[in-house]
């Protein structure tokens, strides 16, 4: 099977995308792995006709409103994000419009339409940068709240939550973290910051999954406790063979990020279906917040 996808992408001209967290399978038939916004920005600086994302919903949107001369695919279209669902255009026009239309930083966890109508956009691991950024002294942040209360307690701005967050990054609790680290006293414990305050208190580095990963090499210990999604045990422990990484929490599982298999791989690319498409004055709109951010 991983014969036939590797020789029909070669022949549609097409770019195999895997985020972290997708099984190592996926992983192991990308052309490139890694965070979602770093995927599309690379993807779009090819030559590829065709951008199959393996991964959810919004990460394949985006794709799209950098790319928007290519066909992006999703190989299962019913892979979503609950965070994402969690916040629709209108209900952000209404909070602006109570907040005194202050500026509206969102997470790139996000759909097309919800990026259209924000100022400018951000990642886990560039939330500080941006925030700092804004000359205004008020933010809205959405739609991770434990990504906003991380950034509010890194900056003198005051900054207005969204109700959203992460379904599985939000179960990690304090105590899950005390028992890993009884487990394995000798590591340290990185968590990403779409965790809960009282998790990244006792983290030793807050870092995104790529930084994450790229924390690990530049480190001399040689073992970590991981405070994000399962699946990054995979690519990280590929990387640093030498090195030992141990899950905070067995539960932190998303199953949107699992359903992508190798079989539909090649059904979406041999039938070209799952194609996810955004309107153009979405595209534009949204275009405007990711570019902003790219910029800084």
């Amino acid at each position: 099977m991983k014969d036939k996808i590797k020789a029909l992408a070669k022949k549609r001209n097409a770019i195999i995308l895997a985020h972290n967290y997708q099984p190592p399978e996926i992983q192991d038939i990308a052309d490139l792995c890694g965070d979602s916004l770093e995927l599309s920005i690379k993807a779009s600086g090819t030559t590829a006709d065709i951008i199959v994302f393996c991964g959810v919903h919004f990460m394949a949107e985006t794709a799209v409103i950098l790319s928007p001369a290519k066909t992006v695919l999703l190989p299962a279209t019913d892979a979503g994000c609950p965070m994402a669902d969690m916040i629709d255009p209108s209900a952000l026009r209404e909070k602006k419009k109570a907040l005194g239309n202050i500026p509206v930083i969102t997470y790139v966890n996000s759909s097309a339409a919800v990026k259209a109508e924000s100022d400018i956009c951000c990642t886990s691991a560039n939330v500080i940068k941006i925030v700092e950024s804004i000359k205004a002294d008020e933010i809205l942040m959405t739609p991770d709240k434990n990504l906003a209360l991380y950034a509010a307690s890194r900056t003198l701005k005051k900054i207005h939550l969204w109700d959203g967050f992460c379904p599985f990054h939000n179960t990690l609790r304090a105590n899950d973290v005390i028992k890993a680290k009884q487990d394995h006293p000798e590591a340290l414990f990185i968590a990403h910051p779409e965790c809960p305050p009282e998790v990244l208190a006792l983290a030793d580095r807050i870092e995104s999954t790529s930084g994450m990963i790229k924390f690990a090499g530049e480190s001399t210990h040689p073992s970590f406790i991981l405070g994000t999604e399962n699946g990054l045990l995979y690519p990280i422990s590929k990387t640093y063979p030498d090195k030992k990484f141990y899950p905070a929490s067995g539960k932190m599982e998303c199953r949107d990020m699992k359903k992508i298999t190798l079989e539909k791989l090649f059904e979406s690319l041999e039938t070209l279906s799952g194609r996810i498409t955004v309107p153009e004055d979405i595209r534009e709109k949204a275009w405007g917040s990711v570019q902003k951010m790219i910029e800084l």
